[in-house]
């Protein structure tokens, strides 16, 4: 009996981990002229646009999950990405998830994707371009070692070294997420040509796909943008310290409670929503 109550207590918390946030209730963009309205991590977006579903230089992963919407701005960089890949012949771009119609927190998955800014994509570039199912449920290119220390060697091709390049010299671009192990490659393939991979960023997971952040736009007065990174490529004891064992005594950071909404976002919610 004891035991069945621990199971049946257990599915409780998993389903609830998994509740619809508000947000996702919001299946339509939000009218009004484009903008980001408050922080990477917690805000939301007006008058956001779909991701043309179309294209012969992209492919959209997960369309039934509706998270391909994103600001003007940040489609306007995926068409100018993919436009140059496609030129130069390295291939298909695989699109995976922007944001929600209106932007807002997800109920899992990501932390931030929420102002209509951040787009992710993965770190392959099929020569083939992909059927409808594989794009429903796409496969990710693990390229990184068990051990978390260095990229597969027999995976790792230059395109993935040039799209991320080309992605973190775009000017709209302010930072680039991926695995510490992925980081490290670059660094080493890069040679004397290094000022963009100051926008590079190691972080946690990442290790299938790179997470592309703009800079907040010039006319979304609400929207938080993040400082600039340290100056400098990033590959010295920065990097480094990603790879080093955990101190004795170190315990994992604990999940730390969603800030409260940003005025605005609450405004936009109680609106539509609530």
């Amino acid at each position: 009996m004891k035991k069945a109550l621990l199971i049946l207590l257990a599915l409780v918390a998993s389903v609830s981990v998994q509740a619809a946030t508000p947000w996702q209730k919001i299946t339509q963009p939000i009218p009004g002229s484009p903008q980001s309205i408050g922080a990477f991590a917690n805000g939301c977006i007006v008058g956001a646009r779909g991701l043309p579903l179309e294209s012969n230089d992209y492919q959209v992963m997960r369309t039934d999950q509706r998270r391909y919407f994103g600001h003007p701005d940040l489609l306007l960089f995926i068409q100018r990405l993919t436009s140059r890949v496609h030129n130069l012949g390295m291939g298909t771009v695989l699109i995976g998830d922007m944001g929600m119609p209106a932007g807002g927190r997800f109920n899992g998955g990501h932390a931030s994707h929420q102002s209509g800014l951040d787009v992710d994509i993965f770190l392959q570039l099929p020569k083939t371009r992909w059927t409808a199912a594989q794009l429903l449920k796409p496969q990710a290119l693990d390229l990184v070692s068990r051990d978390g220390k260095h990229v597969v060697s027999s995976l790792w091709q230059p395109e993935i070294s040039n799209l991320i390049k080309l992605a973190a010299q775009d000017t709209e671009v302010t930072r680039i997420f991926v695995n510490p192990a992925i980081k490290q490659q670059l660094c080493l393939d890069a040679g004397t040509d290094r000022d963009w991979l100051n926008k590079v960023r190691p972080w946690f997971q990442h290790r299938a796909h790179m997470h592309v952040r703009l800079r907040c736009p010039a006319d979304s007065l609400e929207c938080q943008d993040q400082d600039p990174p340290p100056p400098g490529d990033g590959c010295g004891a920065e990097l480094q310290s990603w790879f080093e064992p955990a101190k004795p005594g170190t315990t994992p950071p604990a999940k730390k409670t969603p800030p409260p909404l940003h005025p605005s976002c609450q405004a936009l919610l109680d609106e539509h929503v609530l």
